[in-house]
């Protein structure tokens, strides 16, 4: 069963994992930083107005912050609580709330965002929006998760978002008036002693917000350490992450 998104829910468990999540979120922090590179590669230094959505504890934007020039940065999440990880900041616009409920800014450079799009209801609409703020030569980049992301939760539990592959990804783009400058996909494994730390490090990194109707009692508990012996190998108990990079241009 693939669950819709409750955006509700998907900030309250972020907003709780909010401290843990620095800890935990590994794969995501290298994520961010595999991105930054890649929009040092494509992106001009001197960017004057850029949005970034879902920035969390602030992964992206610090490195971002350390290399980019801007005059306007727009900083969304959905829960207010992030302010907490940018004390320091100058120059900072908050847009708190749903990003597909907000208006966006307007005249934009670029907007950037790593790990957050896989949580969009319509992403089609979304890239449309985003399309009518950037100015023309305009830069997207992000990344996102593609279809094997935490396969082997999907597999145990039928929980998970719907994600999208990269060529579906790649027509959205394009469909929406994008440029593709770069899109990569890979795929990275995080390995844990037991099936427990696999769900411990979910519910540290509030990626358990699809979990609603997802109740475990001990049975189906013990059940899922036990259906997971299948994904153990020398390693340990593996995770699957499957991050896709984009970078694109907004085109006339």
């Amino acid at each position: 069963m693939f669950v819709s998104v409750n955006k509700a829910l998907v900030a309250q468990r972020f907003a709780k994992a909010g401290q843990s999540y620095v800890e935990h979120a590994v794969t995501q922090k290298q994520i961010s930083k595999e991105l930054f590179e890649y929009l040092k590669t494509y992106c001009p230094k001197n960017l004057d107005s850029v949005l970034e959505i879902g920035c969390g504890s602030g992964n992206l934007t610090h490195l971002f912050q350390s290399y980019f020039h801007t005059k306007n940065l727009y900083l969304n999440d959905l829960y207010e609580d992030v302010a907490q990880h940018f004390s320091d900041r100058e120059k900072i616009h908050w847009l708190i709330g749903d990003i597909e409920q907000l208006q966006l800014p307007h005249s934009l450079d670029a907007v950037i965002s790593s790990s957050a799009l896989q949580w969009m209801i319509d992403l089609p609409v979304l890239l449309q929006r985003i399309h009518q703020s950037l100015n023309q030569g305009g830069y997207l980049g992000f990344s996102t998760f593609g279809t094997e992301n935490l396969t082997e939760i999907k597999q145990l539990t039928g929980q998970g978002l719907n994600y999208c592959s990269l060529s579906a990804l790649q027509q959205q783009l394009e469909q929406n008036g994008f440029e593709i400058l770069f899109i990569h996909e890979l795929q990275k494994h995080l390995y844990f002693d037991h099936p427990k730390s696999v769900l411990h490090h979910l519910k540290a990194t509030g990626v358990t917000a699809t979990a609603k109707s997802h109740r475990w009692t001990k049975q189906s508990l013990q059940q899922f350490y036990l259906d997971y012996q299948q994904f153990h190998d020398e390693q340990g108990y593996p995770l699957t992450y499957h991050p896709i990079y984009v970078v694109a241009r907004r085109k006339a």
